[in-house]
């Protein structure tokens, strides 16, 4: 079973790099959308029931959010952070560090309706990135922390090939 969790960790890694490569916001929450979907099964594979739950709002928030970026749509999906987090702490029990996964979902949220500029989304989601980092080393999945770094580099390194192009 850890090999097949896995296996979607490593397909939403490689969906996730091709997603954070787009320059349009759209393409970027189409391709994301799958990629969250799959890391959401990986880490439901793992008993890791933040992170499932939020890239599974992830996945379906961005969806949404490529016709419709209205505050209800904000609010719906802020609110269902909020209320799966509390579930989470008040009625299951979880460790602390669901905190870190909610706020890492929490941020993706804000920033994929609200931010219309790919360059913005990329510079807002460095912090999301490292909070998911954090929460995928503390529940030991191999995929979600690789799923991570990927992405930490893969904004990093686009935003150093836009600015290189600014310059030239």
């Amino acid at each position: 079973m850890l090999i097949v969790a896995e296996a979607f960790g490593a397909i939403a890694v490689v969906l996730n790099f091709i997603g954070y490569r787009q320059n349009s916001v759209e393409r970027y929450l189409f391709i994301s959308a799958f990629a969250l979907l799959s890391l959401s099964v990986h880490f439901f594979m793992l008993d890791a029931m933040a992170a499932g739950v939020g890239t599974c709002l992830a996945g379906l928030r961005n969806f949404i959010a490529i016709k419709n970026r209205s505050r209800w749509v904000l609010f719906i999906f802020v609110a269902a952070n909020i209320l799966f987090m509390l579930y989470e702490w008040f009625i299951l029990h979880h460790d602390w560090n669901i905190f870190i996964a909610y706020a890492s979902s929490l941020i993706f949220t804000i920033g994929s309706i609200v931010l219309r500029e790919a360059d913005k989304i990329r510079r807002y989601f460095l912090l999301a990135e490292t909070l998911g980092l954090m929460y995928a080393l503390s529940v030991g999945s191999i995929f979600g922390t690789v799923f991570n770094i990927s992405n930490l580099f893969s904004i990093v390194t686009k935003m150093i090939s836009d600015k290189k192009k600014v310059n030239h």
